[in-house]
Protein backbone atom coordinates (compact mmCIF):
# COMPACT_ATOMS: atom_id res chain seq x y z
CA UNK A 1 0.00 0.00 0.00
CA UNK A 2 1.97 2.97 -1.29
CA UNK A 3 0.71 6.45 -1.96
CA UNK A 4 1.61 8.48 -5.01
CA UNK A 5 4.43 10.59 -3.61
CA UNK A 6 3.22 13.70 -5.45
CA UNK A 7 -0.47 13.35 -4.65
CA UNK A 8 -1.64 16.47 -2.75
CA UNK A 9 -3.30 15.71 0.58
CA UNK A 10 -6.21 17.64 2.05
CA UNK A 11 -5.75 17.60 5.85
CA UNK A 12 -8.84 19.79 6.29
CA UNK A 13 -10.87 16.56 6.06
CA UNK A 14 -9.38 15.42 9.38
CA UNK A 15 -9.79 17.19 12.72
CA UNK A 16 -7.29 16.59 15.52
CA UNK A 17 -8.83 16.61 19.00
CA UNK A 18 -6.02 14.70 20.69
CA UNK A 19 -4.35 17.75 22.26
CA UNK A 20 -7.48 18.56 24.28
CA UNK A 21 -7.87 15.09 25.83
CA UNK A 22 -10.41 14.28 28.57
CA UNK A 23 -11.01 16.86 31.26
CA UNK A 24 -9.71 16.16 34.78
CA UNK A 25 -12.12 13.85 36.55
CA UNK A 26 -13.87 13.17 33.28
CA UNK A 27 -13.61 9.41 33.52
CA UNK A 28 -11.57 8.93 30.38
CA UNK A 29 -9.60 5.81 29.68
CA UNK A 30 -10.58 2.43 28.31
CA UNK A 31 -13.30 1.45 30.75
CA UNK A 32 -12.41 -2.23 30.67
CA UNK A 33 -12.35 -4.60 27.73
CA UNK A 34 -12.19 -2.87 24.35
CA UNK A 35 -15.68 -2.43 23.02
CA UNK A 36 -17.29 -2.31 19.64
CA UNK A 37 -16.90 0.55 17.23
CA UNK A 38 -20.28 2.24 17.25
CA UNK A 39 -22.63 3.98 14.96
CA UNK A 40 -24.01 6.18 17.68
CA UNK A 41 -27.77 6.67 17.46
CA UNK A 42 -29.34 10.07 17.06
CA UNK A 43 -30.82 11.11 20.39
CA UNK A 44 -34.55 10.67 20.62
CA UNK A 45 -34.91 8.58 17.46
CA UNK A 46 -34.70 5.25 19.20
CA UNK A 47 -32.34 2.37 18.70
CA UNK A 48 -29.33 1.18 20.60
CA UNK A 49 -25.66 1.38 19.80
CA UNK A 50 -24.86 -0.59 16.65
CA UNK A 51 -21.46 -2.06 17.34
CA UNK A 52 -19.25 -1.65 14.31
CA UNK A 53 -15.80 -3.01 14.80
CA UNK A 54 -15.31 -4.94 18.04
CA UNK A 55 -18.70 -6.05 19.35
CA UNK A 56 -18.45 -7.66 22.76
CA UNK A 57 -20.81 -10.62 22.55
CA UNK A 58 -24.34 -9.76 23.62
CA UNK A 59 -23.34 -6.41 25.11
CA UNK A 60 -24.44 -3.05 23.71
CA UNK A 61 -21.87 -1.22 25.80
CA UNK A 62 -24.32 1.03 27.62
CA UNK A 63 -21.72 1.03 30.41
CA UNK A 64 -19.52 3.34 28.33
CA UNK A 65 -22.27 5.21 26.49
CA UNK A 66 -23.92 7.83 28.73
CA UNK A 67 -27.64 8.61 28.71
CA UNK A 68 -27.48 11.43 26.12
CA UNK A 69 -27.05 8.85 23.37
CA UNK A 70 -30.67 7.81 23.69
CA UNK A 71 -32.23 10.35 25.99
CA UNK A 72 -31.20 13.83 24.85
CA UNK A 73 -32.76 15.72 21.96
CA UNK A 74 -31.19 18.12 19.48
CA UNK A 75 -27.59 17.16 20.20
CA UNK A 76 -27.59 18.41 23.80
CA UNK A 77 -24.66 17.09 25.78
CA UNK A 78 -24.87 15.78 29.29
CA UNK A 79 -22.54 16.13 32.24
CA UNK A 80 -19.68 18.04 30.61
CA UNK A 81 -17.44 15.02 31.10
CA UNK A 82 -15.41 15.34 27.92
CA UNK A 83 -14.00 18.16 25.83
CA UNK A 84 -16.66 19.80 23.72
CA UNK A 85 -15.90 18.93 20.12
CA UNK A 86 -16.92 22.13 18.29
CA UNK A 87 -14.90 24.48 20.49
CA UNK A 88 -11.80 22.43 21.11
CA UNK A 89 -11.14 20.73 17.82
CA UNK A 90 -8.40 22.00 15.61
CA UNK A 91 -9.58 21.59 12.00
CA UNK A 92 -6.29 20.01 11.07
CA UNK A 93 -3.94 20.80 13.98
CA UNK A 94 -0.41 20.54 12.73
CA UNK A 95 -1.58 18.00 10.17
CA UNK A 96 -1.64 20.83 7.64
CA UNK A 97 2.09 21.30 8.19
CA UNK A 98 3.03 17.62 8.30
CA UNK A 99 0.65 16.06 5.77
CA UNK A 100 1.15 17.74 2.43
CA UNK A 101 1.68 14.93 -0.09
CA UNK A 102 1.49 11.19 -0.52
CA UNK A 103 5.15 10.98 0.44
CA UNK A 104 4.14 12.15 3.93
CA UNK A 105 1.37 9.53 4.02
CA UNK A 106 3.94 6.81 3.43
CA UNK A 107 5.98 7.99 6.41
CA UNK A 108 3.38 8.91 9.05
CA UNK A 109 0.35 7.12 10.47
CA UNK A 110 -1.48 10.42 10.93
CA UNK A 111 -0.86 11.39 7.32
CA UNK A 112 -1.79 7.90 6.14
CA UNK A 113 -5.21 8.39 7.74
CA UNK A 114 -5.49 11.75 5.98
CA UNK A 115 -4.61 10.20 2.63
CA UNK A 116 -6.99 7.30 3.17
CA UNK A 117 -9.86 9.63 4.07
CA UNK A 118 -9.07 11.78 1.02
CA UNK A 119 -9.14 8.77 -1.29
CA UNK A 120 -12.34 7.31 0.17
CA UNK A 121 -14.21 10.57 -0.15
CA UNK A 122 -12.84 11.22 -3.63
CA UNK A 123 -14.23 7.87 -4.73
CA UNK A 124 -17.68 8.35 -3.18
CA UNK A 125 -17.96 11.87 -4.53
CA UNK A 126 -17.49 10.52 -8.04
CA UNK A 127 -19.75 7.52 -7.45
CA UNK A 128 -22.56 9.78 -6.25
CA UNK A 129 -22.02 12.14 -9.19
CA UNK A 130 -22.44 9.25 -11.61
CA UNK A 131 -25.86 8.60 -10.07
CA UNK A 132 -26.83 12.28 -10.21
CA UNK A 133 -26.56 12.50 -6.44
CA UNK A 134 -24.58 14.86 -4.25
CA UNK A 135 -22.00 13.52 -1.82
CA UNK A 136 -21.59 15.53 1.37
CA UNK A 137 -18.09 15.05 2.85
CA UNK A 138 -17.69 13.75 6.40
CA UNK A 139 -14.72 14.71 8.53
CA UNK A 140 -12.72 12.24 10.59
CA UNK A 141 -11.97 13.29 14.17
CA UNK A 142 -8.81 11.90 15.74
CA UNK A 143 -9.17 11.78 19.52
CA UNK A 144 -7.55 10.23 22.56
CA UNK A 145 -9.44 8.50 25.37
CA UNK A 146 -12.69 10.47 25.15
CA UNK A 147 -14.56 12.96 23.01
CA UNK A 148 -17.87 14.77 22.75
CA UNK A 149 -19.84 14.24 19.55
CA UNK A 150 -23.13 15.30 18.05
CA UNK A 151 -24.49 12.01 19.36
CA UNK A 152 -23.15 12.49 22.90
CA UNK A 153 -19.90 11.82 24.76
CA UNK A 154 -17.94 8.63 24.05
CA UNK A 155 -14.81 6.88 25.30
CA UNK A 156 -12.18 5.07 23.28
CA UNK A 157 -13.60 1.77 24.53
CA UNK A 158 -16.38 1.94 21.94
CA UNK A 159 -13.83 1.75 19.15
CA UNK A 160 -14.07 3.70 15.87
CA UNK A 161 -17.56 4.98 15.19
CA UNK A 162 -19.69 7.15 12.95
CA UNK A 163 -22.15 9.70 14.35
CA UNK A 164 -25.04 10.32 11.93
CA UNK A 165 -26.09 13.50 13.73
CA UNK A 166 -22.89 15.45 13.05
CA UNK A 167 -21.83 13.25 10.12
CA UNK A 168 -18.34 12.60 11.44
CA UNK A 169 -16.14 9.55 11.87
CA UNK A 170 -14.39 9.30 15.25
CA UNK A 171 -11.13 7.40 15.65
CA UNK A 172 -8.65 6.83 18.45
CA UNK A 173 -5.53 5.47 16.74
CA UNK A 174 -4.79 3.34 19.83
CA UNK A 175 -7.60 1.11 18.58
CA UNK A 176 -5.30 -0.37 15.96
CA UNK A 177 -2.92 -1.62 18.67
CA UNK A 178 -5.89 -3.21 20.44
CA UNK A 179 -7.01 -4.86 17.20
CA UNK A 180 -3.73 -6.75 17.09
CA UNK A 181 -3.10 -7.22 20.80
CA UNK A 182 -6.57 -8.21 21.99
CA UNK A 183 -8.13 -9.79 18.92
CA UNK A 184 -5.22 -11.36 17.11
CA UNK A 185 -5.46 -9.43 13.87
CA UNK A 186 -2.35 -9.13 11.73
CA UNK A 187 -2.82 -5.38 11.49
CA UNK A 188 -0.97 -3.27 8.96
CA UNK A 189 -1.72 -0.16 6.90
CA UNK A 190 -4.49 -1.73 4.86
CA UNK A 191 -6.22 -3.15 7.93
CA UNK A 192 -6.40 0.47 9.09
CA UNK A 193 -7.72 1.58 5.71
CA UNK A 194 -10.43 -1.10 5.89
CA UNK A 195 -11.60 0.19 9.28
CA UNK A 196 -11.78 3.79 8.04
CA UNK A 197 -13.52 2.75 4.81
CA UNK A 198 -16.07 0.74 6.81
CA UNK A 199 -16.98 3.82 8.86
CA UNK A 200 -17.37 5.89 5.70
CA UNK A 201 -19.62 3.11 4.44
CA UNK A 202 -21.97 4.13 7.25
CA UNK A 203 -21.76 7.72 6.10
CA UNK A 204 -22.82 6.60 2.64
CA UNK A 205 -25.73 4.69 4.18
CA UNK A 206 -26.72 7.84 6.04
CA UNK A 207 -26.65 9.96 2.89
CA UNK A 208 -28.62 7.38 0.89
CA UNK A 209 -31.30 7.05 3.56
CA UNK A 210 -30.52 3.41 4.39
CA UNK A 211 -30.19 4.22 8.08
CA UNK A 212 -33.59 5.88 8.09
CA UNK A 213 -35.14 2.78 6.54
CA UNK A 214 -33.58 0.60 9.22
CA UNK A 215 -34.69 3.11 11.86
CA UNK A 216 -34.64 1.92 15.45
CA UNK A 217 -34.62 -1.76 14.46
CA UNK A 218 -31.23 -2.39 16.01
CA UNK A 219 -32.00 -5.60 17.90
CA UNK A 220 -29.20 -8.16 17.65
CA UNK A 221 -29.54 -11.46 15.82
CA UNK A 222 -27.99 -13.40 12.96
CA UNK A 223 -30.42 -11.98 10.39
CA UNK A 224 -31.01 -8.64 12.07
CA UNK A 225 -31.10 -5.27 10.36
CA UNK A 226 -28.01 -4.24 12.30
CA UNK A 227 -26.00 -7.18 10.93
CA UNK A 228 -27.15 -6.39 7.40
CA UNK A 229 -26.21 -2.74 7.84
CA UNK A 230 -22.73 -3.67 9.05
CA UNK A 231 -22.12 -6.16 6.25
CA UNK A 232 -23.14 -3.55 3.70
CA UNK A 233 -20.58 -1.16 5.21
CA UNK A 234 -17.96 -3.90 4.80
CA UNK A 235 -19.02 -4.29 1.18
CA UNK A 236 -18.78 -0.55 0.58
CA UNK A 237 -15.25 -0.67 2.02
CA UNK A 238 -14.39 -3.30 -0.58
CA UNK A 239 -15.91 -1.21 -3.37
CA UNK A 240 -13.65 1.69 -2.45
CA UNK A 241 -10.61 -0.62 -2.34
CA UNK A 242 -11.39 -1.80 -5.88
CA UNK A 243 -11.53 1.78 -7.15
CA UNK A 244 -8.93 3.42 -4.90
CA UNK A 245 -6.15 3.71 -7.45
CA UNK A 246 -8.49 5.68 -9.73
CA UNK A 247 -8.71 8.41 -7.10
CA UNK A 248 -5.09 9.35 -7.81
CA UNK A 249 -3.82 8.93 -4.26
CA UNK A 250 -2.13 5.55 -4.71
CA UNK A 251 0.78 4.65 -6.92
CA UNK A 252 -0.60 1.28 -8.00
CA UNK A 253 -3.45 -1.13 -7.22
CA UNK A 254 -3.40 -2.82 -3.85
CA UNK A 255 -1.54 -6.11 -3.65
CA UNK A 256 -3.05 -9.37 -2.47
CA UNK A 257 -1.01 -8.93 0.70
CA UNK A 258 -2.81 -5.62 1.28
CA UNK A 259 -6.23 -7.19 0.72
CA UNK A 260 -5.30 -10.06 3.04
CA UNK A 261 -4.74 -7.53 5.83
CA UNK A 262 -8.32 -6.33 5.40
CA UNK A 263 -9.73 -9.85 5.25
CA UNK A 264 -7.76 -10.82 8.34
CA UNK A 265 -9.09 -7.81 10.24
CA UNK A 266 -12.64 -8.57 9.10
CA UNK A 267 -12.32 -12.15 10.31
CA UNK A 268 -10.84 -11.09 13.65
CA UNK A 269 -13.87 -8.92 14.44
CA UNK A 270 -16.57 -11.33 13.32
CA UNK A 271 -19.22 -11.89 15.98
CA UNK A 272 -18.45 -15.60 16.25
CA UNK A 273 -14.72 -15.01 16.61
CA UNK A 274 -15.18 -12.39 19.33
CA UNK A 275 -17.73 -14.48 21.20
CA UNK A 276 -15.39 -17.46 21.28
CA UNK A 277 -12.65 -15.26 22.70
CA UNK A 278 -14.84 -13.47 25.23
CA UNK A 279 -17.22 -16.18 26.42
CA UNK A 280 -16.05 -19.45 24.95
CA UNK A 281 -19.21 -20.08 22.93
CA UNK A 282 -21.12 -18.65 19.97
CA UNK A 283 -24.53 -17.03 20.53
CA UNK A 284 -26.10 -16.10 17.17
CA UNK A 285 -29.02 -14.32 18.86
CA UNK A 286 -26.49 -11.73 20.06
CA UNK A 287 -24.88 -11.08 16.67
CA UNK A 288 -24.61 -7.42 15.69
CA UNK A 289 -22.07 -7.48 12.83
CA UNK A 290 -22.07 -10.90 11.23
CA UNK A 291 -19.70 -13.83 11.37
CA UNK A 292 -16.07 -13.75 10.32
CA UNK A 293 -16.99 -15.60 7.13
CA UNK A 294 -19.76 -13.11 6.33
CA UNK A 295 -17.56 -10.08 6.91
CA UNK A 296 -14.84 -11.49 4.66
CA UNK A 297 -17.46 -12.45 2.06
CA UNK A 298 -19.07 -9.02 1.81
CA UNK A 299 -15.79 -7.13 1.73
CA UNK A 300 -14.79 -9.46 -1.12
CA UNK A 301 -18.10 -8.89 -2.93
CA UNK A 302 -17.38 -5.19 -2.94
CA UNK A 303 -13.73 -5.57 -3.84
CA UNK A 304 -14.29 -8.07 -6.65
CA UNK A 305 -17.13 -6.12 -8.26
CA UNK A 306 -16.19 -2.51 -7.52
CA UNK A 307 -19.89 -1.69 -7.84
CA UNK A 308 -21.92 -0.29 -4.91
CA UNK A 309 -25.13 -1.82 -6.28
CA UNK A 310 -23.70 -5.27 -5.56
CA UNK A 311 -23.78 -4.44 -1.86
CA UNK A 312 -27.48 -5.19 -1.32
CA UNK A 313 -27.39 -7.09 1.96
CA UNK A 314 -31.08 -6.46 2.66
CA UNK A 315 -32.89 -8.32 -0.14
CA UNK A 316 -31.76 -11.92 0.18
CA UNK A 317 -29.74 -14.16 2.45
CA UNK A 318 -26.41 -12.98 3.82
Amino acid sequence: MQFDEDAPLDPSQVEDARASGPRPGGGGGWGGMPGGGCMLPIGGRGGGCLLLILAVAGLFLFKVIPTPFTGEEDGQQGGGRYPTAPGQLSPSGNLAERCRTGADADQSEDCRIVGTVNSIQSYWRQAFREQDKEYTPAKTVLFSQAVNTGCGPAESAVGPFYCPRDRKVYLDLAFFDSLQRDFGAEGGPFAQAYVVAHEYGHHVQNLLGTMDKVGGNSRPGANSASVRLELQADCYAGVWAHNAVKTGFYREPFTQADINQALDAAAAVGDDSIQRRSQGRVTPDAFTHGTSQQREKWFSVGYDSGVPERCDTFSDGI
